[in-house]
């Protein structure tokens, strides 16, 4: 019977850790970096903004202030995901341990979701009521301080995704993104309640921060479930991988194809058709020629190949269906 195999010799077929290459420990101290990065900017947002919350009594500025604390908690729970997601395979974890990432976010969700709560109730019963904001200078000045830090940070974290490729720095660097207009919004909010005298500002824009909010953590929550679910590949991606495959000559078919992602780790299985009358050391060497051809176009992957007898298809349903494009040469 055919044998399984895995790629580049078969991380997940170790019992140990494997030595980390010296690309993964720079990928790993750039993201941990920006991670650290992130807690800094959060400690210092949460700080200025408890205080002007204190001092306006703004419902925008206290669900800006709500946000930064979740950017915290956010920012500690990406640098515990990529620490973890950073470690090699070992024999308790062999596929890695790249959905710590998720197990991460899912915590953020549940956060966000009081947090938009709470918010809500606030500037319902402040438009029930007639709470006034004070010390609108104080205010505005700590949101144009959160912006020019934000700023800051994105600049550094689009330099760590440029060279790591980071998928949790990457949803960081969105959030950050977003707090930019969560800062503008209690300005206009501060402004039009105490310069323009429009009283129900600063309230309604605290409703939007709740609703931006919950509707963040739907989103977040879809995500890491995706992922924690293993969802395959979008289309357009497995399209792409099954036209790498069709570019070597010696491989008949492929069917019974599987993607998933972890972390910033992709795994892909699949079953391919060879010509049957080939020694297994020929068929060991198309592999890792296939192998080669994937790791160039997808750097990273990790890959579990399954070669059968050209026309033996053992599977049914869609697993059976044949997958790689028609070929000239099949015309």
């Amino acid at each position: 019977p055919a044998a399984l195999h895995p790629h580049g010799g078969g991380r997940l077929g170790q019992h140990a850790a494997l030595p980390v290459s010296e690309a993964a420990v720079r990928r790993a101290r750039l993201t941990r970096g920006a991670a650290i990065a992130s807690i800094a900017v959060a400690v210092l947002l949460v700080s200025l903004k408890s205080w002007a919350a204190w001092r306006t009594g703004s419902t925008a500025m206290l669900g800006s202030l709500a946000d930064s604390a979740l950017d915290l908690v956010a920012s500690l729970a990406t640098l515990i995901g990529v620490w973890i997601a950073a470690m090699p395979a070992d024999e308790d974890h062999r596929f890695g341990h790249g959905k710590a990432e998720a197990l991460a976010a899912i915590v953020q969700v549940m956060l966000i979701s009081v947090s938009a709560f709470g918010i809500a109730v606030r500037a319902i019963g402040q438009l029930m009521g007639r709470q006034e904001t004070t010390a609108a200078a104080e205010g505005i000045g700590v949101s144009l301080v959160a912006i020019a830090a934000t700023f800051a940070l994105l600049a550094w974290q689009r330099h760590v995704i440029a060279r790591t490729g980071s998928v949790a720095i990457r949803t960081d660097n969105i959030h950050y993104q977003s707090d930019l207009l969560l800062n503008l919004a209690v300005i206009a909010a501060l402004v039009l309640d105490q310069y323009l005298g429009i009283g129900k500002a600063d309230p309604l824009f605290g409703l939007a921060i709740a609703a931006w909010l919950a509707w963040g953590a739907f989103h977040a929550a879809s995500d890491a479930v995706d992922d924690l679910m293993d969802k395959e590949w979008p289309e357009e991606r497995r399209a792409e991988f099954l036209a790498v495959l069709a570019r070597h000559p010696e491989l008949k078919g492929v069917h019974d194809l599987r993607t998933r992602r972890a972390g910033t780790v992709d795994f892909v299985q699949f079953h391919a058709a060879m010509d049957g009358s080939k020694p297994l050391r020929e068929v060991h060497r198309i592999m890792d020629e296939i192998e080669a051809r994937i790791e160039a176009e997808f750097p990273g992957v990790e890959v579990l190949i399954h070669p059968d007898p050209s026309g033996l298809v053992n599977e049914e349903g869609e697993a059976a269906r044949e997958l790689l494009p028609e070929r000239p040469e099949q015309l």
